[in-house]
């Protein structure tokens, strides 16, 4: 089965609810329709991003931050200190944040979405933690230490801990450090045994997580960025962590943020399901980088169905901006091909406006009205077997010898469907002709069409093939045997 995940941002989600409902909305006192809204839209998952104990670092330095703070001027005006909050990323502790309510809220929310049948994930964050973490006090060698001729010749690198002592600010090795953040020292066996700790610690509140910038722990990435600094990782982190949880929570979840197309490296130490960038990288690129998909879509079951495809998510552009036009037709897409898929708080809404992770208050914009009936319908398509379960054929669909239509066949010993789809912004004519279409009549499919409730004008099914007129923009689904 291939789950739907719904990625809340938690504390602005709270807040919103709070102001509605007039009293303080905690984990533990969610109303009724939220609920009753994740199980309408079939999600199987309900990601809560940001739920842990909050750096007071990383709240002075987001609220100081010059280029953060124009970030934040983009989206709300007249801005309010107590607006901007610590990064969740900058993590002090696995507990819950007083912000959010407690343990025990957790608990009651995590219970109200298991009898629902919905499974609850959170993030865990293996690659860096906050300046003012409760391990650092007693443990500084979980934490990498830079001399002071490092220090020197790159001040923005690290943190001065005590005096004359620096540590490391964790980051990724292409861009500049995350200031509010220490890296941990994984050539230390002990930072491992800590980690799988705060591993277990999460098991148990959860069903799942969503591991941030997973590949960083590779020990090929790892070494490359930091072994000149700290040694070498002894061993990879990953396998022992994913099967030490998996030994007492079995049906443990394990999804992972990863770039730089490390997804298979990831999935074969474990991991369930994958971050897919290059699905993201082509459905989105303008024009539609439709060769790219194309041959992305022929990869390996194995690789296909553990990635987790998204249009969106708290770290990437509004689809409703990025995509334009194309939105309705690459949401269909990504809910169509297998694999996990994400949906991201306000996708459905149309919304245009980045959220930084920092800022508490969602700024007002008009949303689409149509959108989220939209997303609904596509949800119920996409909860058919064949689409749950359904391997993927990609096919060659030309027309007046250019490529410009996106095709692939989902299909299981039952049913098949058809998924066709127009990314220009000119109508087209094409024709294929398939095996399974062998027989087929007319009346015996059923189609799916992101521009219009009727069938499209100028189907036609029959004689092994399918003859179809695409309007500018639209995706249409093709379908029998269910």
């Amino acid at each position: 089965m291939f789950p739907l995940v719904y990625e809340i941002n938690t504390r602005v989600w709270l807040r919103q609810l709070s102001e509605r409902c007039q009293c303080s909305v905690t984990l533990g006192n969610v109303p009724d329709n939220e609920f009753d809204f994740f199980q309408r839209s079939g999600f199987d998952i309900v990601w809560l991003m940001g739920v842990w104990q909050p750096s007071i670092y990383s709240e002075a330095i987001a609220r100081s931050h010059r280029g953060l703070r124009s970030s934040f001027l983009e989206q709300i005006d007249q801005l309010d200190p107590l607006d901007i909050v610590s990064s969740p990323y900058s993590i002090s502790d696995y507990r819950v944040s007083p912000l959010l309510g407690d343990e025990s809220g957790l608990a009651v929310f995590r219970e109200r979405l298991a009898g629902m049948g919905i499974r609850l994930m959170l993030d865990f964050v293996p690659n860096h933690m906050s300046l003012d973490n409760r391990w650092l006090p007693e443990h500084p060698e979980y934490f990498i230490t830079m001399s002071a001729e490092e220090q020197c010749a790159d001040p923005e690198s690290c943190f001065e801990y005590r005096h004359n002592h620096f540590l490391a600010h964790g980051r990724d090795p292409y861009f500049p450090p995350w200031t509010d953040t220490l890296q941990l020292n994984y050539w230390n066996y002990a930072t491992h045994e800590m980690m799988i700790e705060n591993l277990m610690t999460i098991a148990g509140q959860c069903d799942g997580v969503r591991c941030d910038v997973a590949m960083l722990i590779l020990k090929e990435v790892y070494d490359t960025t930091w072994g000149a600094v700290s040694g070498p990782m002894p061993e990879e982190f990953w396998p022992k962590a994913i099967s030490t949880v998996r030994q007492k929570y079995p049906d443990f979840l394990f999804l992972a943020e990863s770039y730089w197309n490390k997804e298979w490296i990831l999935q074969e130490q474990g991991f369930d399901f994958t971050y897919d960038k290059p699905f993201y990288d082509g459905i989105t690129s303008h024009p539609v980088s439709f060769s790219k998909l194309k041959g992305h879509l022929k990869g390996k079951w194995g690789y296909q169905s553990q990635l987790c495809r998204f249009l969106e998510n708290h770290d990437e552009e509004r689809a409703a901006r990025k995509l334009g036009p194309n939105h309705c037709a690459a949401a269909l897409v990504m809910m169509t091909v297998p694999g996990m898929h994400l949906i991201h708080q306000g996708q459905l809404e149309g919304y245009r406006l980045d959220l930084p992770v920092q800022l508490l208050r969602q700024p007002s914009e008009p949303f689409n009205s149509e959108l989220p009936a939209f997303y609904q319908k596509l949800f119920r398509l996409s909860n058919r077997e064949v689409f749950r379960r359904g391997h993927i054929e990609p096919l060659d669909l030309h027309f007046n010898g250019l490529a410009h239509c996106l095709g692939y066949r989902r299909y299981t010993d039952d049913a098949w469907a058809f998924v066709i789809v127009n990314f220009s912004s000119t109508g087209i004519e094409l024709e294929f002709a398939h095996e399974c279409l062998a027989g087929v009549e007319p009346d015996r499919t059923e189609v799916f069409s992101t521009r219009s409730e009727q069938k499209p004008v100028g189907l036609h099914v029959g004689d092994g093939c399918v003859k179809l007129k695409l309007t500018p923009h639209e995706a249409v689904v093709v379908a029998g045997g269910w």
